[in-house]
């Protein structure tokens, strides 16, 4: 126990003079768990307080026109700003093009026209099927969009979408309008009261959200609920840039001979290594954790909450930790030189980052990437941490996820001994 506890002393030192790696263990890992939350609460908020801007450019006179500019602006997802009705599309585009207002949307002068006139045809075709007279209703020659929207190319697929749906949803809530108030105007020959339409229109049945959790646990998962375990992972494995590179240099200084003479094992300074990079990595957990439980609120950010099964949590984050000091110590064992340990070490991490679900969910990967994301260890850490932050479950629902990280860490810690042997030193 003496011979363990001072080589555990000696490896502190060690890692007490590398300033450099201590700052991307700790410094950069803060910084990057606090950009990207506020980036993506930023996002998922962005349509709620963050509105998007919209030119509205109304070329029609009609009442229809007029209500449905007043459906878009109670739609609540945008900053509506009109625009003069002879602007022309050439400088709504400049405007948007400029990040003016990242969509504008034009109504052409013939909407209402159009808009009547396709409500008498379908309220003509639904009294003709119950047996009554209606007014098909003049057909208007040419069929052109209703409306047009133009948007910034920066805005993504998913986000355009959203657009498009919130602007088709207040169209067919006008074109619903219409075709009620012209089979009314037929059959009772007298206008449609606004308070009739209004109880017709808006008495749908609402819709309930509920996040499915484990154990009946409730809640909506904030940005910080993803993105705060996410990146302490990230920042785990990024020990490889400081415990790769002092595997590395005890290989080029002579260091792993004279351990060959004493009459130590080095299996201890290899357990050594991993205790105290292991306390280092639980250390950032609760670094990171602690930031997005305290400077998060302070930030205007989602405050992070801890699951329920806190001693859960301290295995997972063992675990995970273990994993990442075995890969670290697999790095350097088989790099020939530094720039060889940090360049594929940062490398390889950031693309089983990538493959595992931490920058791109792993439910929208495409089916030939399945297998690489089960072989990235970042993948079952990422799914353990879920299952306990976003599922509200235990350690024993995450076992499923435990299981095949330790065993990818048994394995590099195989290959590890494997490469010593290899390398004749041990």
């Amino acid at each position: 126990m003496y011979k363990l506890w001072a080589t555990i002393l000696k490896d502190v030192r060690i890692l007490a003079r590398d300033k450099i790696g201590l700052i991307f263990m700790f410094g950069m890992p803060i910084i990057l768990v606090v950009v990207v939350t506020t980036i993506q609460n930023g996002v998922f908020e962005a349509v709620n307080a963050n509105k998007v801007g919209l030119l509205l450019c109304n070329r029609d006179t009609g009442s229809a026109s007029a209500t449905f500019v007043r459906a878009i602006d109670k739609i609540g997802m945008f900053r509506v700003t009109l625009t003069a009705p002879n602007e022309s599309d050439t400088s709504l585009t400049e405007r948007v093009r400029h990040k003016e207002a990242m969509v504008a949307l034009v109504i052409p002068a013939d909407f209402s026209q159009r808009m009547n006139a396709a409500a008498t045809q379908v309220a003509g075709k639904a009294l003709h099927s119950f047996g009554l007279e209606g007014d098909s209703g003049r057909v208007i020659a040419g069929k052109a969009e209703p409306v047009t929207i133009y948007y910034h190319p920066v805005l993504q697929e998913s986000f355009r979408q959203s657009i498009k749906g919130a602007v088709s949803g207040a169209l067919q809530l006008l074109e619903s309008r219409l075709v009620l108030q012209a089979v009314y105007q037929s059959i009772n020959d007298k206008p449609l009261p606004d308070s009739l339409a209004n109880n017709l229109l808006q008495n749908q049945q609402s819709v309930r959200e509920i996040s499915v959790s484990r154990n009946g646990a409730g809640g909506t998962p904030n940005a910080a609920q993803h993105n705060v375990p996410a990146w302490t992972i990230f920042a785990m494995f990024f020990v490889v840039l400081s415990l790769g590179s002092s595997v590395v240099r005890e290989k080029l200084n002579g260091s792993f001979v004279r351990l060959k003479t004493l009459p130590t094992p080095y299996v201890i300074a290899l357990l050594s290594k991993q205790i105290t990079y292991l306390v280092v990595t639980l250390l950032q957990t609760a670094l990171i954790f602690a930031i997005g439980i305290w400077l998060f609120p302070l930030l205007g950010l989602p405050v992070l909450h801890l699951p329920h099964d806190l001693a859960g949590l301290f295995i997972v984050s063992l675990i995970c930790g273990w994993c990442a000091v075995s890969y670290a110590i697999c790095v350097g064992v088989f790099a020939s030189t530094q720039e060889q340990a940090n360049g594929f070490g940062a490398i390889s991490i950031l693309i089983m980052a990538v493959v595992g679900g931490l920058m791109v969910p792993s439910f929208i990967m495409p089916e030939s990437m399945q297998t690489f994301m089960n072989i990235s260890p970042l993948h079952w850490c990422l799914e353990a941490y879920y299952g306990l932050f976003l599922e509200g479950g235990k350690l024993a629902d995450v076992w499923v996820n435990i299981i095949p990280l330790i065993g990818i860490t048994l394995l590099i810690q195989g290959l590890t001994l494997w490469g010593l042997k290899r390398k004749h030193l041990i």
